[in-house]
């Protein structure tokens, strides 16, 4: 350890985003190529003299008690835990986070300083995996509200990748063995369940962290949401969601000394006749087993919606990934231009 492919390997992944800005101390980690990598971890992030350092992923991230702050992190998996090193702005982000952070460092006179602040989750203290809708973004739940983060990864071969390093890391914890049989008969398999709900697939891994994924009762319940939004127009058979992406939508602020662009995150869905930006409520569901209460807003809130056939025309922008699109749309606004000209023309 380190072998030259993990090297290799967690260099190409240093990478940040493009189209996210960070602070000067993530821009210092960004800058860090093989050793020096691992000696930086080693020497002020891991916790454990005897621990490995064995994957590394640039993502946004979610914290469950502060779910309207989205930050960029760096996220680092080692053999005992994972760290989120996070934006140093994060910490004056949301003032009502301040007993979820110690501050007593966060103010520095020295300039030339740069602070990051990092939050650790112990492997141990790891009980479950949440697996978005087409491994857009993933969920990492602990003990407490306080160990639960969510992964933004906006990358179905990001979040794939990440679960698979998971897998291996947890496979080489001892923990005492689960004290239910392993092998469960037939009745209270499938007897148990009278809900009539289908449950979401789950994998019980062998270090006892479930890995949840979504089933398709999720789409369907989405379609119907979706249903809903388009006054019942559609037939609910038909309506097929050709596309669901977490992407940006891109404001542009006028007046700044830089011609600056306000990314605000967005859940877009495609079905065969509208295109719709949904709100999504990424961390809060589905609900914690400590949660008292339901989360203050709805899973899904509708931003905008439009027909495809008031769809103009699609501008692609020529810069690398992410691509930026433009969707231009007809100023008639969920009217029939034809059926208006036809009640003018002949009358009431």
């Amino acid at each position: 350890y380190p072998s030259e492919f993990l090297m290799q390997k967690i260099t190409e992944d240093n990478q940040i985003p493009v189209h996210l800005h960070v602070s000067v101390s993530l821009q210092y980690v960004a800058g860090l190529k093989g050793n020096a990598l691992v000696e930086f971890f080693h020497g002020n992030i891991a916790e454990v003299e005897n621990e490995e350092l064995r994957h590394l992923m640039w993502s946004s991230v979610l914290f469950y008690k502060t779910p309207n702050v989205e930050v960029m992190a760096c996220v680092l998996l080692s053999t005992k835990a994972l760290y989120f090193l996070l934006d140093d702005s994060f910490i004056h982000a949301d003032e009502h986070q301040s007993d979820f952070w110690n501050k007593e460092n966060s103010d520095c006179e020295n300039n030339s300083f740069y602070l990051s602040c990092c939050f650790v989750l112990k492997l141990n203290d790891l009980q479950s995996v949440n697996v978005g809708l087409f491994d857009q973004y993933f969920r990492i739940t602990g003990h407490s509200a306080d160990q639960i983060v969510t992964c933004l990864t906006r990358d179905s071969y990001n979040t794939h990748t990440f679960i698979q390093q998971l897998m291996a890391v947890l496979s080489l914890l001892a923990r005492t063995p689960s004290p239910e049989p392993v092998d469960k008969d037939f009745y209270s398999e499938f007897g148990s369940k009278n809900t009539g709900k289908m449950e979401n697939y789950e994998l019980i891994h062998s270090s006892r962290v479930k890995f949840i994924y979504p089933n398709e009762e999720e789409i369907e319940d989405l379609a119907f949401l979706v249903a809903e939004k388009m006054d019942g127009l559609t037939n609910l058979q038909s309506l097929n969601i050709l596309l669901y992406v977490l992407a940006f939508q891109v404001h542009h602020v006028e007046g700044s000394a830089q011609n600056t662009s306000l990314l605000q995150p967005k859940t877009l869905i495609l079905t065969s006749s509208d295109l719709f930006l949904f709100d999504e409520d990424y961390i809060s569901y589905p609900l914690p087993e400590f949660a008292k209460e339901p989360p203050k807003r709805d899973k899904y809130q509708l931003a905008d919606g439009r027909r495809i056939r008031d769809l103009d025309r699609v501008l692609m922008g020529y810069q690398t990934y992410p691509q930026a699109l433009t969707f231009v749309f007809d100023d008639v606004q969920n009217q029939d231009l034809m059926q208006n000209l036809t009640l003018d023309h002949f009358g009431e």
